[in-house]
Formats: C-alpha cells, sequence, structure tokens
C-alpha cells in the first residue's frame, strides 16, 4: 500500500528487524539478492567500473574524468520528494502487442528466423568452401539436408551421448538422428559447413566476425524486427568455448568461466530483439560520446528499441555510470540500473551500518543535473544496501513489501521506495533466456569457432521461436496445459525438419533378387544390425520366453543360417526353436 501521509522519513523509522535476508526466506542467494554497492572489489567480468574511465593509448593510461566529478548532489528530502518527482516523467506504456490471428506449428516460427535465403546462403558457402579445399570433391548440400542436418543437432541436444558417434553406433543407436542421415554424411557437413567466402577475408580483415557474419547480420534483422514489450534490458551472456580463439574470454565468476561473450536487448522473459558480440574494443557510434565500453554497448543496442519514450531500459551496476545516463536521457530513452556508489562521482550515502540504526525499510535519495538531465539515486536498505539510479524515476511514492524476520520468526512489512520497487520488476532477462538456452544446449564439438556461434544462435532461435509461441497462445486464451513447453517444442522442431519434405520411411525388406547391383546397394545403406545382449542377460534365466511373430528373419545364434518366427521376448532376437534345431535354450546357456 502506499505511503500518502506520513511524517518525515528519519523521524518514523520503519519496524527494526535483524534479519539478514533480501526476500521472503533465509538465503540472499537464493532470493537473488541484490550485491552490497559499498563493496570496494571490482568485477573481473565487465572492463570497466564507471568513477573514472580509463583508456589506454600507445601504452600510456589516460583517465578521463567524468563531468558528473564537480556537479553537487543535492539531497532530496522525504516529505518534498512528491513535488519534486512529477508524475508526468514516468513513461506511459503507449505500444501493443499484435495478437495472433491463428495458432501456428512451432516448426514456422522457427523458420521465420531461418528463411529460405539464409539456409540458400549457408548451401551455397558450405559446397564453395568444400570445393575450395578439394576440387576432386563436391559437398552437394542443399536447403533440405542443411535442414535435416539442423534437426539432428537439435534431436542430439534433447538425447545426450558422450560421444558422436554413439548416435550410430549399434549399442545407443538413435532412430531419430541414424535413420535421417548417415554417420559419414554428417560428419561431413559438418567439416564443411561454412558461412562466408575465404576469398574475401582480406578486404574485410579488420572483421572478426567475417566467418560468422551473414548469419549475424541476417538474425540480427529479424530480431529487432519483433514487437517489443515494455520492459526491456541489457546484459551478457557466456558462450562456452574453450578452444584457442583471440576472442575466447576468462570469466572467473561465471559458472563457464571460459567462452564467447555476447552483450544482449531482450525482454524480461528472455526474449532476444537485438545483440552485440564482443571483440575487443567498443567505440562510439558515429556522433556519441565516449562513455567507456560498456556504456558504448548500452547505447549501441539502444538504437534497436522502438520508440524509446514508450519502454524501460534496465541495466545492473556493470554498465551503470552518469554519463550513462545521461546520454540515453538525451536520446529520449528512460533508464534505470543498479550501481554502486564509487560510480557515482561526488554522491555519498550514509554507511550500511549507520542506516541499520535508522531501522530496516530506511533509504535516501540525491539527484544531480548532467547536461539538462535530472538523475536520481536512491540507496534503500533491506539486508544490505542498495543503490538505484534512473533518468526518470525517483522515491516519490513507497509502499509495504513483505519480508521474514528471522529474530521475530514472522512475515513483516517493509518500507519499499518505488524506484526499487520497479527495479524488482526487471528481473530475470538474460538470466532467463541464459536458463532456457542451458536446459537443452547443442553440444556439438569443433575447433572452429563460427560452429561454436552457429549453433548457439540455433539454440537462441529456438528459444526466441518457443517465446513467441508461447505469446501468441496466450493473446488467442490457450492454456497453459494446453501448450507446448521447451522441451516438446524443441523436440517438435527437430522433427519437422528431418522429415517434412523429406522422403523418410522405414522400407520393408523384399524377396532375394538376382539383380546383384541393386542387391550390394540394399546392403550398403542399410542399417547396422541389432545389438545382442551381453551374457550376464543371456543367462539370468528370468523372462525369456519365446514367442511367436509375423516376421521371420535369420537365427541369431552364431554358425547357425537358419530363419525362425520364434523370439526371445526380453532378448528381442530371433531363435530357431523346433524339433531338429534348439538355438533357443543354446543362446541362453
Amino acid at each position: 500500500m502506499d505511503v500518502t501521509d506520513a511524517a518525515p522519513f528519519y523521524g518514523v523509522p520503519p519496524i527494526e528487524s535483524d534479519d539478514s535476508c533480501l526476500s521472503d526466506c533465509n538465503s540472499d542467494e537464493d532470493n537473488g539478492a541484490i550485491p552490497s554497492d559499498d563493496d570496494s572489489s571490482t568485477d573481473e567480468d565487465h572492463d570497466w567500473k564507471d568513477g573514472a574511465t580509463a583508456r589506454s593509448t600507445g601504452g600510456v593510461t589516460t583517465r578521463r574524468t567524468s563531468a558528473a566529478a564537480s556537479r553537487t548532489w543535492e539531497e532530496v528530502a522525504w516529505d518534498a520528494a512528491p513535488q519534486q518527482n512529477s508524475a508526468k516523467h514516468f513513461p506511459a506504456w503507449q505500444g501493443v502487442l499484435s495478437d495472433a490471428d491463428e495458432s501456428r506449428e512451432p516448426v514456422q516460427y522457427f523458420r521465420d528466423f531461418f528463411d529460405a535465403d539464409l539456409l540458400e546462403t549457408v548451401a551455397q558457402q558450405s559446397n564453395l568452401y568444400c570445393a575450395q579445399e578439394n576440387a576432386n570433391s563436391a559437398l552437394k548440400l542443399d536447403q533440405g539436408e542443411l535442414e535435416q542436418f539442423i534437426g539432428t543437432v537439435l534431436y542430439m541436444s534433447v538425447v545426450h551421448l558422450p560421444r558422436l558417434r554413439m548416435y550410430w553406433s549399434s549399442e545407443c543407436r538413435v532412430p531419430q538422428v541414424a535413420d535421417v542421415m548417415s554417420r559419414d554424411r554428417f560428419e561431413e557437413i559438418t567439416k564443411f559447413l561454412h558461412f562466408n567466402d575465404n576469398n574475401n577475408m582480406a578486404a574485410n580483415g579488420k572483421d572478426k566476425l567475417f566467418k560468422i557474419r551473414p548469419v549475424v547480420d541476417s538474425l540480427l534483422r529479424k530480431f529487432r524486427a519483433l514487437p517489443q514489450d515494455r520492459m526491456l534490458l541489457i546484459g551478457e551472456q557466456i558462450v562456452p568455448f574453450k578452444g584457442r580463439s583471440t576472442l575466447k574470454q576468462y570469466l572467473p565468476k561465471r559458472p563457464h568461466r571460459w567462452g564467447y561473450k555476447i552483450f544482449v536487448l531482450c525482454d524480461v522473459k528472455g526474449l532476444v530483439h537485438s545483440f552485440d558480440v564482443f571483440t575487443g574494443k567498443t567505440d562510439p557510434e558515429p556522433g556519441d560520446p565516449d562513455i567507456g565500453a560498456n556504456g558504448n554497448i548500452v547505447v549501441k543496442l539502444a538504437q534497436a528499441i522502438h520508440r524509446p519514450a514508450n519502454h524501460l531500459l534496465y541495466f545492473d551496476h556493470g554498465f551503470a555510470s552518469v554519463d550513462l545516463f545521461a546520454a540515453l536521457a538525451a536520446k529520449g530513452v528512460p533508464a534505470l540500473g543498479t550501481v554502486q556508489q564509487s560510480q557515482l562521482q561526488g554522491c555519498r550515502f550514509s554507511a550500511d551500518a549507520d542506516m541499520k540504526e535508522r531501522g530496516r525499510g530506511t533509504f535516501e535519495e540525491k539527484r544531480v543535473v548532467l547536461d539538462g538531465a535530472e538523475i536520481r539515486a536512491v540507496k534503500w536498505l533491506d539486508s544490505r544496501g542498495v543503490i538505484v539510479a534512473s533518468n526518470f524515476a525517483g522515491a516519490h511514492s513507497v509502499s509495504r513489501v513483505k519480508r521474514w524476520d528471522k529474530r521475530l520468526k514472522h512475515n513483516v512489512f517493509v518500507t519499499c521506495p518505488s524506484i526499487v520497487g520497479l527495479h524488482h520488476k526487471f528481473l530475470g532477462g538474460v538470466h532467463a533466456l541464459d536458463a532456457l538456452i542451458a536446459s537443452h544446449r547443442i553440444q556439438i564439438r569443433s575447433k572452429k569457432y563460427y560452429h561454436r556461434f552457429f549453433f548457439h544462435f540455433v539454440d537462441m532461435v529456438v528459444v526466441n521461436s518457443w517465446l513467441l509461441y508461447r505469446r501468441d497462445c496466450d493473446s488467442l486464451d490457450v492454456p497453459r496445459k494446453e501448450q507446448k513447453d521447451l522441451l516438446a517444442f524443441r523436440t517438435s522442431v527437430a522433427q519437422a525438419l528431418c522429415m517434412q519434405f523429406s522422403e523418410i520411411s522405414s522400407v520393408k525388406r523384399e524377396p532375394p533378387s538376382p539383380d546383384v547391383d541393386r542387391d550390394f546397394q540394399k546392403k550398403k545403406y542399410r542399417g547396422p544390425t541389432r545389438a545382442l545382449p551381453t551374457l550376464e542377460v543371456r543367462s539370468d534365466a528370468v523372462g525369456h520366453w519365446p514367442a511367436v511373430v509375423s516376421e521371420r528373419q535369420r537365427c541369431k545364434l552364431s554358425q547357425c543360417k537358419g530363419q525362425s518366427v520364434y523370439k526371445c521376448s526380453k532378448c528381442n532376437v530371433h531363435l530357431c526353436l523346433n524339433k531338429n534345431k534348439n538355438c533357443f535354450g543354446e543362446f541362453h546357456k
């Protein structure tokens, strides 16, 4: 409930508590507690922390002091905040997400991104690369077979085996993969999978993503055209990779410490609208000021926002700076994000120990005007202090949030500023995207960096397609129980890519033919024989019963060339069983 009639805040502290939790349980980590902003340690995941930005020129490091360092931060009294925070500055949501006319199949969402033009480009470049490597061989890869290749890769992400060749082995054969494409053909396509002409690399020597550039440009164009929700986030994700590459980053605080870094613009559910692969130094866009590496990334990704005044942009303390908030305000982008004390030059909040004396829920608000933009910062104490800054919102209204008190052993209500409550609504985003991708990640090993990027983009497209599918189902009022989850959606896409528009069927065995060539071709493309059970299984004397089947097959006992209609119900093999032969008994000894 909003607190609209109260005394000045510092004179009426909220209920005091010894609780050390940010949320409704006893663990800060489990509830996404925000790290303390008084912590002086640096984060290795980011290139700089914006107090003063360090830039290296010719081996000499220079520091660019922010213009905000000379600005004076004014303290905003809580009782004066309603007058100083006008509601008209809060952006109103004027956009409307388009409703779906009808439900579509999962593979149709996938093909919106991997369309015929992109698949044709990949097939042509792969055929060209094969000819460049060996003029005497031809890959002959077409669009249909490339779809089958992607479908088998998606099946492999669902049914994961430790070695690639085990999908075709007799012991662990996966029909959804082995029946679609032979092992040698799969390895040949993987070997020559290519996306750009190497002969043009010299003219684009500065582009470190040249070999994957057609895929990146095609997906970016389609991601940016998607309808956008009101709340958007910018974060970074890691593509796991341990091979040799100049683009590889080492981030010791991440679950995957080695890999490629990608900056992503997405909504709170994880739907990607734009991305930028980190390739080294990030220069500002033409006409924009240089506000540091991560600040330039935010400004660059914010250009993909449709009608920025209708959206809210969030980022964490790894990107935030006073200069960034001012730059986004100049472009009309309402921005919000957590910051650290060192990133607010000239601004000093009370220490956590002093705020704890006033009680849990205490907050302080300060503001500064930089380049005509008013920037507000609010420090709120829950279990620890957290600072949230914004170029459009402040603590002009407060509410009561429920928290667990460890000392009193029951829930208590704590005062919470509106800017912090708005920050809590942005939880998810890139972390939700990472969780969805990691649930069934494609794990095809390759030393080529562009292969790792391609498979990651396939995972990203599947997640985007599923989120769009869920959005359309919600607009059509389809019950959640009838909607496909991500695993069922992924399997449906893989099945459609492998079987749709392809001649795949179980061929019945025909009687022997005198045509030697035709018999040879049938034997050549015949699948591997059924694996025999181990000796321990055959001799356990449990559940081995003869069953009569309609199909007659070769007896599986060694040195026996007879055919039988009797089959072991447990071993699933045909064995002779008549008055002249008892291969069934010999097989199970």
